[in-house]
């Protein structure tokens, strides 16, 4: 017989997972109402329309990062560094970190360019600070 204690875990994490089922079957229920009214409002606009062309859209969005993850993910890159990074070099970071194909420049180049704003934010709080490198580039390092 299975300790008491692994028991009591394995009916929470039961309780658990059932409860999400019923919640995200209740916003299921949610959605397909909503989409409902969507089409009766195109069609009031669009009588022939065929809504079964229109393509989803991916949910969550692609490479969508979750609020804070960047900045955390940056900091802790810049954390760990004994060199000021570029955003390039950061951009590379995330992508690592979230397993994200570091190969696709034109991945790389979308990332570097939320990684730049990011960076201009975490700026602004004061935690990093920048710096001319090379050529053109800003680096940046922790502030300290």
């Amino acid at each position: 017989m299975a300790a008491p204690h692994v028991v009591t875990a394995l009916i929470k994490k039961h309780a658990e997972i059932v409860g999400r089922i019923e919640h995200t079957q209740t916003e299921l229920r949610q959605l397909i109402i909503n989409l409902e009214n969507i089409d009766a409002a195109i069609r009031l606009f669009e009588a022939d329309i065929d809504l079964e062309e229109i393509r989803p859209k991916p949910f969550p969005p692609r490479n969508q990062v979750l609020r804070g993850q960047g900045s955390r993910l940056i900091l802790s890159a810049l954390r760990q560094s004994s060199v000021p990074l570029t955003t390039h070099d950061l951009a590379r970071h995330v992508m690592a970190e979230r397993g994200l194909n570091t190969a696709d420049k034109r991945l790389v180049r979308t990332i570097g360019k939320r990684v730049g704003s990011s960076m201009r934010y975490i700026r602004e709080w004061g935690l990093v600070r920048s710096e001319k490198g090379l050529e053109q580039y800003l680096v940046w390092r922790v502030a300290r």
